[in-house]
């Protein structure tokens, strides 16, 4: 699994870096089946992910669960690596923002 380890995001297209990494340093770990653990900002969350490869190549799609502050939340998103220790991706909100994210892995 080329996307398993712990990841920092380091950039984030709708949120500043003061918003994301206000709690902790933002980060995303993923073990070998794809699941996992992420938090940005006041946002925390579980991923159910499987690889999925199409014509631009090879990347990780997942579904969340958590919270944001207190309130439940879910969504959606996706990894792809840049190279093997850069990654872009998205997280969703179900009926809500969206941001593109780069990380790097620890």
């Amino acid at each position: 699994m080329k996307f398993a380890g712990t990841w920092h995001i380091t950039e984030m297209e709708n949120w500043g870096e003061d918003y994301f990494n206000m709690e902790v340093q933002a980060y995303l770990e993923i073990d070998n089946r794809g699941s996992g653990d992420f938090q940005f900002g006041l946002v925390t969350g579980q991923i159910d992910g499987e690889i999925v490869k199409d014509a631009s190549g090879e990347r990780l799609e997942f579904t969340w669960e958590g919270g944001d502050e207190n309130d439940e939340a879910s969504g959606s998103g996706w990894l792809k690596l840049e190279d093997k220790n850069t990654l872009e991706g998205k997280f969703k909100f179900h009926q809500g923002d969206s941001s593109l994210f780069s990380a790097k892995r620890v």
